[in-house]
């Protein structure tokens, strides 16, 4: 893992959305998987900005979405579609047609899941994913116990996860309790992930994730394995680290061979 740990939010959203622009700008047909919540939103809103300035350009990007509640069509305003169109699809060059997410319509979600996989290995597989954690630990909808090998998939929201969520809905709105998500293998599979985590309340998951044991009940340990995931984090999400100092160390340390290796 490389652990960058950053001032505050508007740093971490920063440092993500150039990633996802140095990606696209060497690869104009990217591959890129995307993530919901409250964290990429501003990662969003700057790479807007970046495209509207002429920076970078989705135009030949396909992008694939983490997860989907089971049950709300793509115009439901809690859906993951609709969070997605409103956030980044609409205000940016990109071909909706080439942006998929898995369909929370679907009358047979257990094929939709294998088309899903399918549609990915299709499409080349994804260069670089963004991901969120949840404050248990999870990635996208994978709740503690998800299997660190599973593939796309309908999974039940654990109860902490149902409570997070509840503020999106109104109190007499219908809220889901089952996903469509990537699985934690599927996730692997990405060339490159990118883990954005901000705030106190993150701090726990991001402890377990970095330095706990590889196990289920983390899902996001998982990235343990990965050869290329970046942990993009505040200040605030590190406080429970062991040795914030060491981390930046490290990071220093990289960015400064970097730096000689461009020279060369």
């Amino acid at each position: 893992m490389q652990i960058v740990i950053l001032k505050d939010a508007a740093e971490v959203a920063q440092y993500g959305a150039q990633i996802f622009a140095d990606q696209i700008n060497k690869k104009a047909d990217s591959v890129i998987g995307l993530a919901t919540g409250s964290t990429p939103v501003a990662l969003y809103q700057n790479l807007i900005s970046r495209q509207q300035a002429g920076e970078v350009s989705f135009a030949n990007v396909t992008s694939f979405n983490l997860d989907e509640y089971l049950g709300l069509t793509g115009d439901h305003p809690q859906s993951y579609r609709f969070f997605m169109n409103e956030q980044l699809f609409d205000h940016v060059d990109i071909n909706k047609a080439n942006t998929f997410v898995p369909p929370g319509d679907a009358k047979n979600p257990l094929t939709a899941c294998k088309e899903y996989e399918d549609k990915i290995v299709a499409a080349g597989g994804i260069d670089v994913q963004l991901l969120g954690i949840g404050r248990n630990g999870h990635i996208g909808f994978n709740e503690p116990s998800s299997g660190l090998t599973s593939r796309t998939r309908v999974k039940t929201l654990t109860k902490e996860t149902i409570d997070d969520n509840a503020r999106f809905f109104a109190a007499d709105e219908y809220q889901p309790h089952l996903s469509i998500t990537m699985g934690i293998g599927t996730i692997l599979d990405s060339r490159k992930v990118v883990l954005l985590a901000t705030g106190e309340n993150k701090a726990d998951a991001v402890q377990a994730m970095v330095e706990g044991p590889l196990t289920a009940s983390c899902p996001a340990s998982a990235l343990q394995m990965h050869k290329h995931a970046v942990i993009v984090i505040d200040e605030a999400a590190a406080s429970k680290l062991a040795d914030v100092d060491f981390y930046k160390h490290i990071e220093a340390e990289n960015q400064k061979l970097l730096a000689q290796l461009a020279a060369l």
